[in-house]
């Protein structure tokens, strides 16, 4: 959505690289989400996942809803392949289909009534995670939207307040955050926002608002030190020329050797709404 990322191959591998670590590493995160969108929203049986990614999501949504069919939209062909991918070695492609969609310019298709009719079908559940910040108008996408949803059903937002940090009192990498919340002012701006007054701009009743913090202490997932690493390399490549060259310089080393540091940590947190239009 907007990714400008994507157009370049060797930074879409990054990236998909780092959304599969990210799933790993999150894990319980993801199901913890997951189980809290059951309690409000029961079981939906058509889901849309926009900004669908390389799956993390939608994998977590058709464990959760057994019963599911989901369609995931994402801007990218190779994110959709590599989410296809992921689904048949999850035993759910029967249950999942894609459709590469730019939501700044065109909602998604899910595909005509059985009668053949031009109307589409209309979702029980939208979810879309860490997807929002990227549109160019969220508010006038959100509006367009709701009429994807069918009455009683649910839009879930999900995103992050910030990029996860590994080092707890680490300054070089306090001064990268520092940076990019910075750099992102003017790249997204809609990164880190209280989604709840733009939902009812948009015309959405918010039901429902959560926290949920993330603190992982050791013992670690396995892939948390791969991830930490993909996550600070990223963040050097997205930093050039808005960090001294020696802040660079130890960044990159610092990328280097965390995997090995015996103070790592994963601290982030994301916060949910769940709407009804």
């Amino acid at each position: 959505m907007g990714h400008h990322h994507h157009s370049d191959h060797a930074g879409h591998a990054d990236l998909a690289d780092i959304l599969d670590l990210d799933a790993e590493v999150l894990h319980d995160h993801l199901t913890e989400v997951m189980a809290w969108v059951h309690e409000r929203a029961g079981n939906p049986t058509t889901v849309l996942d926009l900004g669908a990614g390389t799956g993390a999501g939608t994998l977590a949504l058709a464990r959760r809803f057994p019963e599911a069919r989901i369609t995931a939209v994402d801007v990218s062909p190779q994110m959709l392949e590599h989410l296809r991918h992921k689904a048949h070695a999850a035993g759910v492609a029967d249950r999942v289909r894609t459709v590469e969609t730019d939501l700044d310019t065109a909602l998604p298709d899910l595909g005509a009534t059985q009668a053949g009719a031009q109307a589409s079908i209309q979702a029980d559940l939208v979810w879309a995670a860490n997807s929002l910040h990227h549109l160019a108008d969220p508010v006038g996408t959100l509006r367009r939207l709701r009429t994807t949803i069918r009455p009683g059903g649910h839009l879930v937002a999900l995103e992050m307040s910030a990029f996860p940090r590994f080092l707890p009192g680490d300054a070089l990498e306090a001064r990268c955050h520092a940076a990019v919340t910075e750099a992102r002012t003017g790249d997204m701006p809609h990164l880190g926002a209280d989604w709840g007054p733009l939902l009812r701009a948009a015309g959405f009743t918010v039901e429902a608002e959560h926290r949920f913090e993330i603190d992982l202490r050791p013992p670690l997932p396995e892939a948390t030190g791969r991830y930490a690493q993909a996550t600070l390399r990223r963040l050097r490549d997205g930093l050039d020329g808005r960090l001294t060259p020696d802040d660079l310089t130890a960044l990159e080393a610092l990328a280097e050797a965390v995997p090995h540091r015996a103070d790592l940590t994963v601290q982030a947190s994301r916060t949910a709404w769940l709407a009804t239009p």
